[in-house]
């Protein structure tokens, strides 16, 4: 039986050029699955697409050519039915920490007693109650970001897409974020689709990292990460299997790098 809860079938992204009456190929075939419940992350050179990826499986973006499917059903348009964690937390600073984590319930319609109980139950998973009435300017970069992952989880979707969120933060928030997300992921038993930079990162969190090449890229690899968890996302190397598992990785993704110096 196909688990799928997310499929990408033969992507072809094409974008104008600007100013030439011409294309720009940025995505050139990709297919892979996400499974339910799996942890996915997502790597590549810049440039080669994978924040665009995530854009159509939030139905923001149609691909050129091929398709993605969300549990089975074609996306022809905004997908309401996923999360998307950006980069940057987004929170508006005008509203209180509660306040922003409660709009994606104002906007469905949900009951006002039911929203309280939700605001709560999803700030306390990310670490943050007894900072309701704060604003975002009070808060931490790292709080910012946990207050932008509770308002995804405070909906509940099945499918949790994040674009490099611990990008910006420092190397001591990050490896705490890391480990409070896995946390997460295990509780909540979402599907997440993550995309990263970082190797270490995607090989601590991931149960399969997709790896993917430089423009007009193409599926390079789709590696199972098969390590215990919960991992310890402090000091990688003791993790059994970890330097097997990133090894596996990078043997794929240094040629990427190299092609890239070698062009300079």
């Amino acid at each position: 039986m196909n688990d799928a809860v997310l499929a990408f079938d033969a992507i072809r992204q094409e974008f104008p050029t600007p100013g030439a009456d011409a294309v720009i190929r940025v995505i050139d075939g990709i297919s892979f699955e996400v499974a339910s419940g799996k942890f996915v992350a997502v790597i590549g050179p810049s440039g080669c697409g994978k924040s665009t990826l995530l854009q159509m499986a939030a139905g923001l973006l149609m691909p050129t050519r091929g398709g993605v499917r969300h549990r089975g059903r074609a996306i022809k348009d905004v997908n309401r039915e996923v999360g998307f964690v950006p980069q940057q937390a987004q929170l508006f600073p005008w509203k209180t920490l509660a306040e922003n984590v409660e709009l994606p319930l104002l906007l469905r319609g949900v009951a006002s007693a039911e929203r309280k109980q939700r605001v709560t139950a999803a700030l306390e998973a990310v670490g943050l109650t007894g900072f309701e009435q704060y604003y975002p300017g009070q808060l931490s970069g790292g709080m910012q970001k946990r207050g932008s992952i509770a308002r995804t989880l405070v909906y509940r979707p099945d499918v949790i897409l994040m674009d490099e969120p611990f990008g910006a933060l420092d190397a001591q928030t990050r490896m705490v974020m890391q480990d409070d997300l896995q946390m997460l992921s295990r509780d909540a038993g979402a599907t997440i689709l993550f995309i990263t930079h970082d190797i270490t990162e995607a090989v601590l969190l991931a149960d399969r990292v997709v790896i993917m090449s430089q423009r007009p890229s193409r599926l390079l690899a789709n590696i199972a990460i098969d390590l215990p968890r919960p991992r310890d996302v402090f000091e990688p190397f003791r993790n059994p299997g970890f330097e097997a598992a990133y090894e596996a990785v990078w043997s794929v993704f240094r040629s990427q790098i190299d092609i890239r110096q070698r062009s300079h």
